[in-house]
């Protein structure tokens, strides 16, 4: 959510600046519902000081028994249309409400100009990129000479984009969930969280999922009536552990970390990656949060997305950073920078990071403050996450850029010992 004050004092400002994200904010709409809530408001203020002087002299008759009739009279009259006023102007207010939440976050002034992936700005190429001397496989046909993705079984039991993995995949599948916490944690210093994969409707409208993206999640239908959804990303969960708080600055930054399930529908995605662990609708992923001072989340974007690629560093994927634009960029985030892994059966690279720069926006919905010794009020925080990283993507890299022409698949030398029992290849 925005600041208030900048939709009331600096909306042709705001609106100009969410052109960058494609979207044309209603100036007249938001004016004039602006300008009926102040007068209101005043309307409301002035009956309500009249109505509290007519009280004052209604209760000092009364203490003498001498209560005027005409007095009472005018002292209900101004109660109902009180009343009245009240409920027109909380009306009035969840108009407001409603339509301030459809507004996007304003990006950076940084943020690159464009609506398609051709407008945003490459940072940087790590890695060199392999050289075969035979036609690569993409990693749905490796998998399946494998025998260890079984497509046709997670059809059975569940339907399209499910997968089943099955010994040295799923081996590897686990060992990079734990590779990457590992590093996190040990390394980074993130704080491993174990989170509930169900959460209720309040928590992921503070983080911006509703209203608007009802349709890309999984709502579940308990016995209780009770509202729950299964998670999207543990930014979710791990972000909304600070709703509703005011937190001490001696204890940001906060910096957490988790491994989940995380659960898409992908309506908006209809038709694309259909085949494949690139999208489905359940895929693991370690994620990343942060919470710190608004002076500091820029650099704390920038070391987030480090360690983000540090992962891919260590796994010697070759990827790109890469700057959104602001059509691009999604719907909570004022500056977003996507690590995309090369896969060489598509001849592309492809996201498997998406780093995220919230500023205030989901603070202000969750209502997450912190407490500065130097300053009487309380500020918002602001708030980071980032995949660090998705696990089935970084899973489908290895199986492509570590291929044999034999159909053999190298492990990444930094997990074979650790984490994968001393295996060297998957065959």
């Amino acid at each position: 959510m925005l600041n208030p004050y900048l939709l009331r004092n600096q909306i042709h400002t705001i609106a100009e600046k969410l052109l960058k994200k494609n979207f044309e904010l209603d100036i007249s709409l938001i004016s004039s519902m602006e300008e009926k809530r102040k007068k209101l408001q005043i309307k409301t203020e002035n009956l309500q000081c009249k109505h509290n002087t007519l009280s004052g002299l209604f209760k000092k008759e009364k203490n003498f028994q001498e209560v005027d009739e005409n007095l009472k009279r005018k002292l209900v009259e101004s109660s109902k249309s009180l009343s009245i006023l009240k409920i027109e102007l909380n009306l009035l207010q969840e108009k407001i409400h409603d339509f301030s939440i459809s507004i996007p976050n304003i990006p950076s002034d940084d943020v690159p100009k464009g609506n398609s992936s051709k407008n945003n700005k490459i940072v940087k190429y790590w890695g060199k990129k392999k050289e075969y001397n035979f036609i690569v496989r993409d990693h749905v046909e490796i998998g399946n000479k494998l025998n260890q993705l079984d497509w046709k079984s997670s059809a059975k039991i569940s339907g399209s984009r499910f997968v089943v993995m099955k010994g040295k995949i799923a081996l590897l599948h686990r060992a990079l969930s734990q590779f990457m916490l590992d590093l996190h944690t040990i390394k980074h210093g993130y704080i491993e969280t174990y989170v509930p994969y169900l959460v209720n409707h309040d928590s992921l409208y503070g983080t911006g999922q509703l209203p608007k993206f009802s349709d890309d999640l999984f709502h579940i239908n308990s016995i209780d009536n009770k509202k729950y959804v299964l998670i999207p990303t543990a930014e979710v969960p791990l972000t909304n552990l600070f709703c509703n708080q005011i937190l001490d600055e001696k204890k940001l930054p906060i910096m957490l970390t988790s491994h989940t399930p995380c659960f898409r529908s992908e309506a908006s995605s209809y038709g694309r990656d259909s085949k494949g662990l690139i999208r489905l609708h359940q895929f693991d992923k370690v994620e990343l949060v942060q919470i710190v001072q608004p002076e500091l989340s820029m650099d704390a974007l920038e070391l987030l997305t480090n360690h983000a690629e540090k992962v891919l560093q260590l796994l010697e994927l070759p990827y790109r950073k890469v700057l959104l634009c602001g059509g691009e960029m999604g719907f909570s985030a004022a500056k977003t920078y996507d690590l995309e892994v090369w896969f060489p059966s598509q001849k592309k690279y492809r996201e498997i990071s998406s780093c995220s720069n919230m500023s205030d926006f989901q603070a202000r919905r969750m209502k997450t403050r912190y407490r500065k010794k130097t300053e009487k009020n309380n500020n918002f925080v602001h708030t980071l996450n980032g995949s660090g990283l998705a696990v089935g993507r970084t899973l489908a890299a290895i199986l492509e850029n570590y291929q044999y022409s034999d159909g053999r698949v190298e492990i990444p030398k930094i997990l074979q010992k650790k984490y994968m029992k001393g295996i060297e290849y998957i065959n």
